[in-house]
């Protein structure tokens, strides 16, 4: 079974082209039900596998706690590796058929408001190469709300200032581009210019655009460590991630009238009913601006 799994992991990286991230996800959630077929069930061959032991493998993670969102990503890898296994004639049946995903409550993405994003992006002080970088991402992040993994995804080759734009790589190995403003444009060229260098290595030559410490490409943990700090010194106390300024910049364009299929393209929405829960934000808040302010809310 577990050799199975390889195979499976190995056509997710190189037939699909998934996303690093995408596949760990995958593999993650895969071993832990083979795990349980061997110790709970003690199967030990996938073609044994019925639709029951998927339906008690599911319940088993409902007693653990497990969110309906963690079920339904446990379905969809399931799912996505018996179909494989059909597909290569490993196994006779797809047991995965007839098991339905659990409702989700689709809870809204938290975002700042105009205010708090205008405090983070102006925290980071420029006197030095550190806060030359730190302002570059916060801009970057906020002008074109790309996602972190795509942030730190950039080499300096993907950033063309003098057009507009940058270049990123999305889910799915797919390429878009997105324009950037002028405020953006200017923090990303004097990191460029001021910054950068200091950070290079001489034992490497990354060609990544933003680095560490090190000289090597910033991590996921480093920006979001970056980003703990700052949202601290700023006094946000609304929960913040990574994924916070992504939401904002979506919520903020679609407040100010941008058309929907537009801010989809920039976000690199696959599906438009992705994107359309920026609009229900938007419409909470006109609800708070009203009960806040309309003298007979």
């Amino acid at each position: 079974m577990d050799d199975q799994l390889k195979d499976f992991i190995h056509y997710l990286l190189v037939e699909k082209g998934l996303a690093k991230n995408t596949i760990i996800s995958y593999e993650r959630d895969l071993k832990s039900y083979l795990k349980y077929l061997k110790s709970e069930e003690k199967i030990t061959s996938l073609e044994k596998v019925q639709r029951m032991q998927i339906v008690q493998f599911l319940g088993f993670l409902k007693k653990q706690g497990k969110s309906s969102k963690t079920l339904a990503r446990h379905i969809a890898s399931l799912r996505a590796f018996h179909q494989f296994l059909l597909r290569e004639k490993a196994v006779g049946h797809d047991p995965s058929v007839h098991i339905e995903t659990p409702q989700m409550e689709r809870s809204l993405p938290k975002v700042l408001n105009m205010q708090e994003v205008e405090t983070l992006l102006d925290l980071p002080e420029s006197k030095d190469h550190f806060g030359l970088r730190d302002k570059a991402m916060l801009e970057l992040l906020y002008a074109t709300g790309i996602r972190v993994s795509e942030l730190i995804g950039l080499n300096t080759g993907d950033a063309h200032l003098t057009m507009g734009f940058v270049r990123c790589i999305g889910k799915g190995n797919k390429e878009r581009i997105v324009p950037i403003g002028k405020t953006a444009s200017e923090a990303l060229e004097r990191y460029l210019s001021e910054g950068r260098g200091k950070f290079v290595s001489k034992k490497h030559r990354d060609e990544a655009l933003f680095l560490n410490h090190h000289g090597k490409r910033l991590s996921r943990q480093g920006f979001w460590k970056i980003l703990k700090r700052l949202a601290q010194e700023a006094g946000i106390e609304k929960e913040l991630t990574p994924h916070t300024l992504r939401h904002s910049f979506a919520t903020h364009l679609l407040e100010n009238g941008a058309d929907l299929r537009a801010v989809q393209e920039m976000l690199g929405h696959a599906d438009i009913s992705t994107t359309q829960i920026y609009t229900h934000v938007t419409k909470t808040r006109l609800k708070d601006v009203y009960s806040q302010y309309h003298p007979r809310a």
